[in-house]
């Protein structure tokens, strides 16, 4: 790693504990407000420099895509007792990327395991309002359970390719004699159809909700 500068140091130990005591990454907007820059440009210039002498990470198109080096990152924090569990939380997952893959992965959160049935591996950040009706709303966190398989009837978690969509998404599963559905709980969303030549994988069950006040 290259030797920083005062400012440079002091762009990335605000980085650092921004990350450290909210779980996520400061945005461009913050770093400047920060640091008195005039414009978001300005920080942006100095997170490139960061990332280019190897303390930082940038993840395109990610209004908090700043991550620290590997080699810098704390490991993720273990549970406070066997009652707990430390989930990795996905935010966004990109197109042909593993859900738990690296970039995805925002912070670790400790919840209690008891809340949720079966028991999960990670929690995801729901987007949009087609499971309302079954409870899950638009920024939820809902808690996953990793399979490649499900029951009719179960909520899932389903990578769809093709014109269904590209990426992840969270519907009830419906298949019977040999039809296979996505269907929504929520008011003015179809049920999705996937296309028999393109992706489709079940990537994990339903285990509960978790929502901030």
């Amino acid at each position: 790693m290259q030797a920083l500068t005062d400012r440079q140091q002091a762009v990335f130990d605000f980085i650092r504990d921004h990350i450290d005591s909210t779980g996520m990454a400061p945005t461009l907007a913050e770093i400047a407000q920060a640091f008195g820059l005039a414009q978001a440009c300005g920080a942006l210039k100095h997170v490139r420099r960061l990332a280019a002498a190897g303390y930082l990470e940038l993840i395109p198109n990610r209004a908090r895509g700043i991550r620290l080096a590997p080699a810098l990152r704390k490991p993720l924090r273990a549970a406070a007792d066997p009652d707990h569990l430390a989930l990795p939380l996905v935010g966004q997952v990109a197109a042909g990327l593993p859900i738990l893959n690296e970039a995805s992965i925002e912070r670790t959160v400790i919840v209690d395991r008891w809340l949720f049935r079966p028991r999960p591996h990670y929690l995801l950040r729901v987007s949009g309002t087609s499971m309302v009706d079954a409870g899950i709303l638009d920024g939820d966190l809902i808690a996953v359970q990793r399979s490649a398989d499900a029951d009719h009837g179960r909520i899932v978690v389903a990578r769809l390719g093709g014109l269904a969509g590209d990426g992840i998404t969270v519907k009830r599963l419906y298949r019977r004699d040999g039809v296979l559905r996505l269907l929504p709980h929520g008011a003015g969303h179809a049920a999705i159809e996937p296309d028999p030549n393109e992706e489709f994988a079940i990537e994990g069950l339903f285990a509960g909700v978790v929502r901030r006040a």
